[in-house]
């Protein structure tokens, strides 16, 4: 086997070091979209409010989170995907203690707009930043160790949330953050000299950078494939498993920690695929790997409806996760390619409709929850799911016929 070259060589080891500091970004940005979850029901009692009401903390987020980072995608293009996420990381900390004392549910929906406006650069930038620095042919293992942060976040967000919500109150859980945040920013920005990056000089100026590179994007019709996928799977998985607590706690009487616990397992399937990215990738191929995805995400969801008993609630948690990033690692590898030159504003486009999406399915459950039941938000998401995944392999098949031609 050849030696590796010097210069890959001295570049190796901060790469690697760069990937787990960046995960450990997103796993505190992430912890802030998914800890309330567990506490809307409390939240509806303490502010005379419906549940579906009281999600709106869940929607305001996705929303603010979702359109501030098709300003993040080419701000970090320009001046550097390291420097703007270490800082905001920091501002995290700032806007987690906004969100702790909010006087009333008004200035909670406040604080937590201004919560997602600082958090919004973490998860995208660092995608980026694996992009600029990674080979593609290494990108998807490497995604996938930086998925890990992604997914403990996620996942042990609606953990503390509940954890808290049972013991102290919901508003210690942002306490914690804060602190969290302040100490993963602060190591952040002092390895800064590591990132190896050099911010770009040229191009638009003021909105026209904003929106210019968004355009370019979008121009690429696998590009508009890409993103709408994203946009609804965002809307029928993340914006369906933020009720899924609430409906543990209505159907099976669950207190909020153990619900958000029982939601929490979706880590487990993620990880499962984690760690065994390069082979099943390898195995399967990206393609069959989505399809299988889907089915699996919509059997879990006939679990949630039908199974008799919570059991079988932490199964379906758990092949979720499995499922869900069957299909999401594709996706996200995908998007690290519609647009190599801009591939900061690509990714956080990408980025972008996922929160979107989720703030889409969260704003429209809401009204089927509170007109109808999450037995049928369920449903729908059981049979939309499917229907977009067959379309994107479709898709994806012809794009691929395309290129080898």
């Amino acid at each position: 086997m050849p030696d590796t070259p010097p210069a890959a060589a001295k570049t190796l080891a901060p790469n690697r070091r760069m990937v787990w500091l960046l995960a450990l970004a997103s796993f505190a940005s992430t912890s802030t979209i998914r800890v309330l979850d567990p506490a809307l029901p409390q939240l509806a009692l303490a502010f005379d409010i419906t549940i579906g009401q009281a999600a709106k903390v869940v929607t305001v987020f996705a929303i603010a989170y979702g359109l501030m980072l098709f300003v993040f995608g080419p701000i970090g293009d320009r001046f550097g995907k390291y420097k703007t996420l270490s800082l905001a990381t920091l501002a995290c900390s700032v806007s987690s203690l906004l969100v702790a004392l909010a006087p009333s549910f008004e200035w909670l929906l406040v604080a937590r707009v201004v919560s997602a406006i600082t958090g919004a650069a973490i998860v995208p930038l660092s995608m980026a930043w694996i992009g600029d620095h990674i080979p593609y042919e290494q990108r998807q293992t490497t995604l996938a160790q930086f998925t890990i942060g992604t997914i403990l976040g996620i996942t042990s967000g609606q953990f503390i949330g509940g954890i808290f919500t049972d013991t102290v109150g919901w508003q210690g859980a942002f306490y914690f953050l804060a602190v969290l945040f302040l100490i993963v920013g602060s190591i952040l920005w002092s390895q800064r000299h590591l990132a190896q990056e050099a911010p770009s000089s040229g191009g638009a100026k003021g909105w026209r950078a904003i929106v210019l590179p968004v355009v370019t994007v979008l121009r690429v019709r696998w590009a508009r494939v890409v993103v709408v996928t994203v946009l609804l799977e965002g809307a029928l998985v993340f914006g369906v498993l933020s009720y899924i607590p609430s409906f543990l706690q209505e159907r099976h009487g669950m207190s909020p920690s153990a619900a958000g616990a029982t939601a929490g397992l979706f880590a487990v399937g993620a990880f499962v695929y984690v760690f065994n990215a390069k082979w099943l990738v390898a195995r399967l191929g990206e393609i069959p790997m989505v399809r299988l995805g889907g089915i699996l995400v919509c059997l879990c969801y006939v679990t949630y409806l039908f199974a008799p008993g919570w059991g079988w609630a932490l199964l379906a948690s758990a092949v979720t996760g499995l499922g869900y990033y069957f299909v999401h690692a594709v996706l996200q590898t995908r998007a690290t390619q519609m647009a190599p030159s801009l591939r900061g504003t690509a990714v956080s486009l990408s980025s972008s409709c996922l929160l979107l999406g989720q703030a889409i399915g969260v704003s429209l459950g809401a009204i089927v929850v509170d007109r109808l039941g999450i037995d049928w938000l369920l449903g729908i998401a059981m049979v939309g799911f499917p229907v977009l995944i067959l379309w994107f392999a479709f898709e994806a098949s012809r794009h691929k016929d395309q290129d080898s031609r």
